[in-house]
């Protein structure tokens, strides 16, 4: 018989050679709080206006909470299997102005080019074509983020065409990849 985590621990969704990546819940605010604020979300993803532990709860709540009662899916912590450090965040969306399942991801600067974004995501695309059953997932990214561009290539996503984000913001360009 396999042993359970206690009720308050976070559920695991997956687990790769090195990573846990679990649901995310609000004692994650602190890390949340410092991953949304950090240069490279702002300048690549945007600002999400959380500024305070109470701002990061209720994104955490709203956002990912939600999306995965609604759905079944949604944005996950990705936290080392060796010490359950998290690092990132990675999941699946449905996004109003997309037509497809669209994966994303974002890690702490401490943990670029340790391959952890590659295994998380990975690990994501198999979870929602084997389990999810979903056919045709796509991403956005900007024009300007080349290492998430490789990553995108390197998960097999081919560059579909350039959008605009509905905000009126930013121009992105979307990759896809579809499954049989």
């Amino acid at each position: 018989m396999t042993a359970h985590p206690p009720a308050s621990a976070p559920r695991i969704v997956l687990q790769t050679e090195r990573l846990l990546i679990r649901h995310m819940t609000p004692d994650d605010a602190a890390f949340m709080l410092e991953l949304l604020n950090g240069d490279a979300w702002l300048r690549f993803i945007g600002d999400r206006n959380v500024r305070t532990l109470v701002d990061a709860r209720h994104y955490i709540l709203d956002g990912p909470v939600e999306m995965v009662d609604r759905l079944g899916f949604g944005f996950y912590i990705v936290a080392l299997k060796e010490n359950g450090c998290p690092i990132g965040v990675c999941g699946l969306a449905r996004r109003d102005f997309l037509d497809d399942v669209d994966i994303g991801y974002g890690f702490a600067s401490a943990y670029w080019g340790k391959g952890y974004a590659h295994e998380a995501a990975s690990a994501v695309l198999a979870y929602a074509v084997e389990e999810l059953g979903v056919k045709r997932i796509v991403a956005t990214v900007r024009a300007g983020n080349a290492p998430s561009i490789a990553l995108l290539n390197k998960l097999g996503l081919r560059f579909e065409r350039p959008i605009a984000h509905p905000d009126g913001t930013r121009d992105l360009q979307l990759f896809s990849i579809a499954f049989a």
